[in-house]
């Protein structure tokens, strides 16, 4: 099966060279380009491709607001893949909140930037849990203090719970805790004394739940919501 990619950047350069990478791989294929993006979006909604590999920082409108439209799209869902110059930064977090699947740093080697592409197109995160939390928790205000960071984070608004929060139960508050802290679903399952199958469906439930795309957003809701503890 194919791939299908659209590659946004505002240098011409960079597109250049992640089209070249990504067409060594018989699996994958360039369908577009765009330089900002509102043009990523506007192209993602035409082109519907599986992944989006998109830039942060882009004049006009930025990679976030591009990801924030994008994920948006339904039937079918178009994954974006945040590429960055740096693995701890403010953009990052922001683009995550958006709706983005993961990120990889613009000097990643060709073979793994394919792996990446083919990682969230099967709907994975792209990165490993306890990188999500690091970066996470380094801007999400918490009860200690949060790790050296560009810019201070916005304090979390106060308000009505999320929908389907009241209906987690606590056996599945329990998970995303372990989740938030980065254990994969063995380690969970270990911890908890549960089968790796139950844990996998709990994953899934709290996905359904909650209406999130992936194990990125439950890192991020958890953390934003005082549940990144548990087990």
């Amino acid at each position: 099966m194919t791939t299908r990619v659209l590659v946004a950047d505002d240098q011409a350069v960079v597109r250049a060279g992640f089209r070249a990478v990504l067409a060594e791989a018989d699996d994958i294929e360039v369908i577009g380009e765009a330089a900002d993006g509102a043009d990523a979006a506007e192209q993602a909604r035409h082109l519907r491709p599986d992944v989006v590999l998109m830039d942060v920082r882009m004049p006009g409108t930025d990679g976030i607001e591009g990801t924030r439209r994008i994920a948006a799209l339904t039937d079918p869902v178009v994954r974006v893949l945040i590429v960055t110059t740096f693995d701890l930064d403010r953009h990052v977090y922001d683009a995550l909140r958006a709706g983005a699947s993961g990120f990889v740093l613009k000097d990643v080697l060709p073979a793994d930037l394919q792996v990446a592409v083919r990682t969230v197109h099967a709907g994975h995160a792209l990165f490993a849990p306890s990188v999500t939390s690091r970066l996470v928790g380094s801007f999400v205000p918490s009860g200690s203090e949060p790790a050296a960071v560009p810019a201070a984070p916005a304090p979390v608004p106060a308000g009505p719970p999320p929908p389907g929060l009241a209906a987690l139960t606590e056996r599945e508050r329990d998970v995303l805790g372990l989740v938030a802290q980065g254990l994969s679903n063995g380690e969970i399952a270990q911890r908890l004394h549960l089968g790796g199958t139950t844990v996998k469906t709990h994953v899934s439930h709290l996905l359904g739940k909650l209406e999130l795309r992936d194990r990125v957003q439950l890192v991020v809701f958890a953390y934003e919501n005082g549940l990144a503890g548990g087990g």
